[in-house]
């Protein structure tokens, strides 16, 4: 007798397999990325900033906006950049089919591909932050992607636009989470216009404001991704999932709220994340030690593919916020401090990232020298020459005049010689690079010319913050500060006391 085929579990089978590829598709270039903000009293060249990146080896950066000399600088590098359009652009874009086309061909085809450009974001928050633009941004995605489809790169460049997570309500348990009704008429066609592209939802989390928000309710380690006893965890009654952190609930919250909404094969990349180094006397947890343990964690999280609770082994890309402290940024002082790196490329701390894989690989000691610092004192790099070459026991004949490293005859560069040559002498030890505040450790190989430095072989790269004493065994150490702030978000807090009481 013939079997008539179940057709309503066939296509349950078949809306599965299709989820799963399309999440194991997105998996398979999880990656950790870092966004470049620009609003730094002394922003670095563009050339510095991409020399920081390589040496760094971060492969995926997100712009802000679509600057040409950046673009120029990461071209045949092999960067996979994220370039934006402004929010202030987002209505004329939107209103406008050619100045859409326009906008392309200006800031994309004329970079592609020596500029690996692989996704637009078309504004940022813009439901929260400009609600008078949200009529017309779906208008402005599909503008877009209609200009990359007349220059043949549909395929090669995703468009989409980054959402706050406050528009995701009821956000704890993820089973239970909803958009902000309100937007449905903006989330719906926007949702499939990203289905039907290929592209992805992109969510700014911030852990760091739903613990501020949350009076204490979410403990702190929840939020930094350290380990919690089983009976810590929070647990959703709906689905019996686990969650041992912010991250990994906002996400499947995120994926919850999408199939509140019948949207199940749409993948989730966060465009933001991160965690503020320095506060004022009211945000006494942006320190320096929770915004290395978060990025830390965070970095490992992603690149380990651990996934979340809903999706177990599936990685979601992750932006961290950011590159640089931003001293330009208006309110409060941890609004400044999101960096990873100074103006300087000088690291506000070192990330602890071993078995992570290379990238951001500023915890690691190997390849590392030790350098003057920019703009240090002359009298005092003198002072530290003089120390280094005599009671230090290091053989400066090599700086003398008709040697290999006597040019630049400069007290800077031969300040560099010789507190490289000591460090090394001395096994790289901690308090061996330091000469009273003139000298920091760095991954840039100052070897020129046939003058050779000890250790060289290694990549270009940029000052990691050293906290080596100096030489009367007085320690020093030094962290910078600077930023950026979401839109706030929708913390619901007795929903979450429910969970950590």
């Amino acid at each position: 007798m013939l079997r008539v085929p179940n057709k309503p579990q066939n296509m349950a089978i078949l809306l599965l397999f299709v989820l799963v590829v399309s999440l194991v598709a997105a998996d398979e270039d999880a990656f950790i990325g870092v966004n470049i903000g620009t609003d730094l009293s002394d922003m670095p060249h563009p050339t510095q900033v991409v020399a920081l990146l390589k040496a760094q080896q971060i492969r995926h950066v997100r712009l802000f906006n679509a600057d040409s000399s950046m673009l120029i600088a990461l071209a045949n590098t092999g960067i996979k950049v994220t370039v934006s359009i402004p929010n202030e652009q987002v209505l004329g874009v939107g209103q406008s089919n050619s100045t859409a086309a326009n906008w392309v061909s200006r800031n994309i085809v004329a970079h592609y591909p020596a500029t690996n450009i692989t996704t637009i974001t078309v504004g940022s928050e813009v439901l929260t932050t400009l609600p008078n633009a949200a009529p017309v941004l779906v208008n402005a995605l599909k503008f877009i992607h209609s200009a990359l489809l007349a220059s043949n790169l549909d395929r090669q460049i995703k468009v989409s636009t980054p959402l706050s997570s406050s528009i995701i309500l009821d956000s704890f348990p993820p089973s239970q989470a909803f958009f902000n009704r309100s937007w449905n008429p903006v989330l719906v066609p926007m949702l499939k216009f990203l289905q039907s592209t290929g592209s992805f939802l992109m969510l700014n989390i911030y852990p760091y404001y739903d613990y501020m928000q949350s009076n204490g309710v979410i403990p702190l380690d929840y939020t930094l991704f350290k380990p919690l006893p089983p009976n810590k965890e929070a647990v959703d009654a709906n689905t019996l999932l686990h969650y041992s952190n912010v991250f990994d609930a906002m996400v499947d919250a995120a994926y919850f709220a999408m199939a509140y909404l019948n949207f199940t094969n749409i993948p989730v990349m966060v465009t933001e994340s991160g965690w503020p180094s320095k506060g004022g006397s009211n945000e006494p947890d942006a320190t320096v030690d929770n915004a290395n343990t978060y990025n830390s964690n965070l970095i490992r999280h992603v690149l380990n593919k651990t996934g979340t609770p809903k999706h177990p082994g599936i990685a979601v890309s992750t932006y961290i916020y950011e590159l640089y402290n931003e001293d330009m940024k208006a309110g409060p002082i941890s609004e400044k401090n999101w960096g990873l790196f100074d103006a300087n490329g000088m690291p506000i701390y070192i990330l602890h990232l071993t078995e992570s894989g290379l990238v951001l690989a500023n915890d690691t000691t190997n390849q590392t020298y030790c350098a003057a610092k920019d703009g240090a004192d002359e009298k005092m790099l003198q002072a530290a020459l003089d120390w280094a070459c005599g009671p230090g026991k290091v053989d400066c004949s090599p700086l003398l005049q008709g040697k290999e490293c006597y040019e630049p005859d400069n007290v800077a560069a031969h300040s560099t010689y010789a507190f490289d040559a000591y460090y090394h002498q001395m096994g790289k030890a901690p308090g061996t690079c330091d000469f009273n505040g003139v000298a920091a450790i760095t991954t840039t190989n100052p070897s020129h010319g046939s003058c050779i430095f000890i250790g060289s072989g290694g990549k270009n790269g940029s000052f990691l913050n050293g906290t080596a004493p100096s030489m009367n065994s007085t320690s020093t150490s030094s962290a910078a500060g600077n930023a950026f702030m979401s839109s706030i978000l929708i913390i619901k807090v007795i929903i979450w006391s429910v969970f950590f009481s």
